[in-house]
């Protein structure tokens, strides 16, 4: 099952290696990018968990062109 981020690239056309290449141009590590694109930071108890910072998720909203709680499934 794609995780919420895929779903969200999907339907704004952004392919895999286009989301990690706009957020390493926005100053995300690539291996926190891949955890965001799997869908790891919907299954947490602070936002520090898994290096999954607020605004890394800003960072993949402006990627995305969506608002920050559309990444949380519905």
């Amino acid at each position: 099952m794609n995780s919420r981020v895929q779903q969200l690239a999907e339907s704004a056309h952004i392919s895999f290696d286009e989301f990690i290449g706009e957020m390493r141009k926005r100053n995300c590590s690539e291996p926190t990018a891949l955890k965001i694109w799997n869908g790891l930071y919907e299954d947490f108890n602070e936002f520090k968990d898994n290096d999954m910072l607020l605004s890394n998720l800003r960072k993949t909203a402006d990627v995305l062109r969506v608002t920050t709680g559309m990444l949380f499934s519905k």
